[in-house]
């Protein structure tokens, strides 16, 4: 459908690509347009830091505040207990409430980048849904929560249906999460008046059935906004690079490679990306999109300036891109790039290359990096590395030693 929003937050989800569905967009345009209008998204705490999978969505809870609404930022300590299956082809691993407190408290560090957080009417909001969950006593649940629910309408819903279609079944733990994250909702709407929820697409169902168990049990009146699933356009997922997961907190990944990440954007995905990832007026995020040639390289850098300078800050931005370019183009070792400090004993009499390529993490496996060297594309030193079986003794680190995988990966390995 067209629809023509009157609210600049609706407005900006459109222009910018952010916007897959809505449950009621004219709804949700006149609920915006009072203004200070709360929205959450929620953050399973599955690992000590999220990553570049979901900075859609918290891009998303910054417009929410830059236009005048209030985001909530909810931290799911109660939900993360169960784990959700949305389109997983195998259960989670269960954390114990440690583990889950831990990832919390690492996963808080990112959200004060993007969000103003305090007592205004547009600071943002963290909550923890072990508030209410921790409390839920199983049989006033069912008999209050659970009678609400249709098992054929859950069963209909494909996150639900993509995971029957496998071998692995589906747990009944697993089969109540879409029910927690719909009780979250309407707990939300009712101690703090939030009337959005957003999600990716594959939320979908969940949100629908928040929506469906607030108008029935309080009578209340919410709305659900889905951005899209996100893939390169190589089709591979966003959040993934060749060494892993691409992680948002500076202790997982250093600036210096979250930089390189995004300046290592496909040709085809740099107008989208500063769209969705920058706050680059959509005019500048075109004209630059459509360069081609070396002056797509100018604009994969603003990219990665732009998008380093909102998480890391405009001087670790500046610094990654300096250390790019002594790299690059001057073939010097770069003062920021990620550096694996070993000691004596690690070395020992000797340690082989295709350990430590594994180690900087310029390689997933060994395996990966024998066929790194076999196939041409490992460096030591920017010279050619042949030999899978080069050992490195602690006289060749007396000075740090540049391991390169490929032309636009690189690391230091020296002695602590």
């Amino acid at each position: 459908m067209t629809y023509h929003p009157k609210s600049e937050f609706v407005t900006v989800m459109m222009e910018r690509g952010f916007l897959a569905d809505c449950t009621d967009y004219q709804g949700l345009d006149e609920a915006l347009l009072k203004g200070g209008m709360p929205g959450y998204i929620g953050f399973d705490a599955t690992a000590k830091s999220l990553h570049v999978g979901s900075l859609i969505q918290i891009m998303m809870l910054r417009w929410l505040q830059k236009t005048g609404n209030k985001p909530i930022t909810l931290m799911g300590g109660g939900t993360t207990k169960v784990g959700d299956p949305s389109f997983r082809a195998d259960e989670r691993p269960l954390l114990d409430a440690a583990a889950i407190d831990d990832n919390i408290a690492g996963i808080k560090k990112v959200f004060s980048a993007y969000l103003d957080y305090g007592d205004g009417p547009t600071d943002a909001m963290m909550i923890n849904n072990a508030e209410w969950l921790d409390e839920l006593n199983y049989l006033d649940f069912l008999r209050d929560i659970g009678r609400h629910f249709s098992i054929n309408r859950m069963l209909s819903f494909e996150s639900v249906k993509s995971r029957l279609d496998r071998e692995q079944s589906l747990s009944f733990l697993e089969f109540n999460y879409m029910i927690l994250q719909a009780y979250d909702f309407m707990e939300l709407h009712r101690r703090y008046g939030c009337i959005m929820q957003m999600g990716g697409s594959d939320q979908w169902g969940n949100i629908v059935n928040g929506i469906d168990l607030t108008r029935r049990v309080i009578d209340g009146e919410v709305y659900g906004l889905t951005s899209p699933l996100l893939t390169t356009s190589d089709g591979k997922k966003m959040g993934k690079s060749q060494s892993g997961a691409v992680w948002l907190n500076p202790d997982m990944l250093s600036p210096y490679e979250f930089w390189q990440f995004w300046r290592n954007t496909t040709d085809a995905d740099v107008g989208r990306f500063l769209k969705l990832y920058t706050e680059l007026p959509v005019d500048e995020c075109d004209h630059l999109g459509a360069l081609e040639g070396s002056e797509i390289n100018a604009a994969k850098v603003r990219l990665a300036n732009e998008v380093t300078g909102l998480l890391h800050g405009a001087d670790a931005a500046a610094a990654a891109e300096a250390t790019a370019r002594e790299v690059f183009e001057k073939g010097g070792i770069g003062d920021d790039l990620p550096t694996l400090t070993l000691s004596a004993a690690d070395v020992g009499d000797g340690i082989s290359i295709v350990q430590l390529l594994v180690k900087s993490g310029l390689a997933g496996s060994g395996k990966e990096a024998k066929r790194l060297i076999s196939e041409n594309g490992a460096k030591i030193d920017d010279a050619p590395l042949t030999d899978a079986g080069m050992m490195i003794d602690a006289g060749a680190l007396a000075s740090p030693i540049k391991l390169s995988a490929g032309k636009k990966r690189h690391a230091l390995v020296q002695l602590g």
